[in-house]
């Protein structure tokens, strides 16, 4: 899979994961996150050259934070998305994915993704836990295709809350809206 379509496919993955984080008995804290997604693919992506980030960048695609193999990505919770009782990709009426049979007990959680568009086609298995309502860890595991070749991916992410401010950084519920 060329570099592009590999940055799309993580960049979807890493954002169907975080909102599969959003659904467990405890509530995260409204506010700025910091989310860590390690994955193969993340680790063997070439880096990308400082002079292309610029001309991204001038194009208005912002690309996560690339360092030690993962992909760290700022992500802002509003108070209304930390109160929520489901996770935030059941909200989403177009999403490529769909959540089935979520499970929660205490601080852990589990849910299975059915992906079935033109960017994403499988499933996926998200199961994760709390530490509190200021960090999480999870695993994903999907199986499928992306733009039509094979894709079989294992993610590690860890979360932790900054601050209650976000400063910058658009709700996810915003950032969703564009893909």
């Amino acid at each position: 899979m060329h570099q592009p379509a590999k940055i799309r496919l993580l960049s979807l993955l890493s954002g169907l994961l975080f909102v599969g984080n959003s659904y467990a008995a405890e509530k995260m804290k409204s506010g700025l996150w910091e989310m860590t997604m390690q994955s193969d693919a993340i680790k063997s992506m070439p880096k990308i050259p400082q002079e292309q980030l610029e001309q991204m960048k001038k194009m208005g695609i912002k690309m996560p934070v690339m360092e030690n193999g993962a992909m760290v990505q700022q992500i802002c919770v509003t108070k209304e998305m930390a109160a929520q009782d489901q996770p935030l990709l059941a909200q989403k009426e177009q999403s490529a994915c769909q959540p089935r049979n979520l499970v929660q007990s205490g601080s852990t959680y589990s849910m299975d993704l059915i992906c079935d568009s033109p960017e994403l086609k499988g499933t996926g298995k998200v199961k994760g836990s709390y530490n509190g309502n200021d960090s999480l860890r999870s695993s994903y595991d999907f199986k499928g295709t992306s733009y039509e070749r094979p894709v079989s991916q294992h993610m590690e992410t860890t979360g932790k809350w900054l601050s209650s401010n976000c400063g910058e950084v658009k709700p996810v519920a915003d950032w969703q809206k564009k893909k």
